[in-house]
């Protein structure tokens, strides 16, 4: 399944579930960088996430990053348990 563009305005954070026991510990390193690239350089990210609808992605800065969820501008938090994939 392909997933969906969306704004980050438009993440209904309730509706993220969980995608799966992929690499999660390769995926906290992607955010880590990602996060890097967001506050030094203003770089977005492309971040896909898994929904009770499909997958969808943003194309975001990432703000900050823990081992439980990523943050957005507007106070966004995505659960890292739902990211299936980061690419900047």
């Amino acid at each position: 399944m392909i997933a969906e563009l969306i704004e980050k305005e438009n993440i209904q954070v309730r509706s993220i579930i969980p995608a799966g026991a992929a690499a999660a510990k390769n995926l906290f390193e992607k955010l880590q960088v990602a996060t890097r690239l967001g506050n030094t350089y203003k770089s977005k990210t492309m971040l896909t996430f898994n929904t009770l609808n499909g997958p969808k992605k943003v194309e975001t800065t990432v703000w900050s990053a823990t081992e439980a969820f990523v943050q957005l501008k507007h106070g966004i938090h995505i659960p890292v348990a739902g990211i299936i994939e980061v690419d900047y």
